[in-house]
């Protein structure tokens, strides 16, 4: 499973590590040291876990998290033209 940041939202992409592992939020909690009701307001928004979080999910779940600074292409921007007099 591949996701990006820019398809997902924080708490959709914690769900799906939680989906992926096939482990119920309760044993989810467990696994990671926290209480189910913490997963739970995560997966639904209620509150926000915090990048460590995430770094420690991964570690335990043998998910990879990579940081890619991603080039933008200028295609918004405005040529200029130059005037041959």
């Amino acid at each position: 499973m591949e996701i990006t940041t820019e398809d997902y939202k924080q708490n959709e992409i914690l769900r799906f590590m939680r989906e992926a592992t096939n482990l119920s939020q309760q044993e989810f909690a467990n696994s990671i040291h926290k209480s189910k009701d913490w997963v739970r307001k995560n997966e639904y928004g209620i509150t926000n876990y915090y990048f460590k979080d995430l770094i420690e999910i991964a570690q335990k779940h043998d998910f990879k998290i990579i940081i890619k600074k991603e080039e933008k292409t200028p295609s918004n921007k405005s040529k200029k033209v130059e005037k041959n007099n």
